[in-house]
């Protein structure tokens, strides 16, 4: 089964499966923008738009998600004061230019897609140079043993999620890309707050 297909499926209850849980940890990890005024943001995987309440005023935003029906519901979230854009694309073929973005956010969706490599290369390329990229996700730290997330990744790879994603792996395919800050949050750390920056 296709991402696509899986999270059409998947659209009706998303919300209810994951709105309240993420709430808290994509407000903290929202606040760590500095001020926004005149700046181009991207928001890759927005799904339904679960970050839009947490958004500070005055950027651009652009979302983009490779799922209809998760747009339709975003859209609903949008309100009247919100500067942003949605559009149907690959987050691992984004159609930006070259450095168009100041900020890329990307939450809850490096583990989703089944080759985050294309995608974090693809984040560099878009991102200006000084430009921070924000990360939310679950990933498991290089040599953890992890068996168990390791299986459920056998099950649940092609529905959802993958479970078995090791961050380190992954930023090493974009060298411009720099840690800032790297902090643990949820399910005993397997969730992770991440700030880069651009060189």
């Amino acid at each position: 089964m296709s991402l696509k297909h899986s999270y059409t499926l998947l659209a009706p209850i998303y919300d209810a499966m994951v709105a309240s849980a993420t709430a808290s940890i994509r407000k903290k990890s929202l606040a760590q923008l500095d001020d926004v005024h005149g700046k181009k943001i991207l928001l890759a995987g927005v799904g339904t738009g679960l970050d839009f309440e947490h958004l500070p005023a005055g950027a651009e935003y652009h979302g983009i998600d490779l799922t209809p029906a998760m747009l339709k519901r975003a859209r609903r979230r949008i309100q009247s004061n919100q500067s942003i854009k949605l559009s149907i694309g690959d987050v691992t073929d984004l159609p930006f230019t070259d450095e168009e973005f100041d900020v890329v956010i990307c939450h809850l969706i490096l583990a989703v897609v089944p080759d985050p490599e294309k995608m974090i290369i693809e984040v560099e390329r878009v991102l200006k140079p000084g430009g921070q990229v924000l990360i939310l996700d679950k990933f498991i730290r290089p040599g953890q043993f992890a068996p168990c997330r390791k299986l459920l990744n056998l099950f649940i790879r092609h529905i959802a999620t993958r479970t078995n994603v090791v961050f380190e792996q992954v930023l090493a395919h974009s060298p411009k890309l720099k840690l800032v800050s790297d902090e643990p949050t949820m399910v005993g750390g397997w969730f992770r707050r991440i700030k880069l920056v651009r060189a």
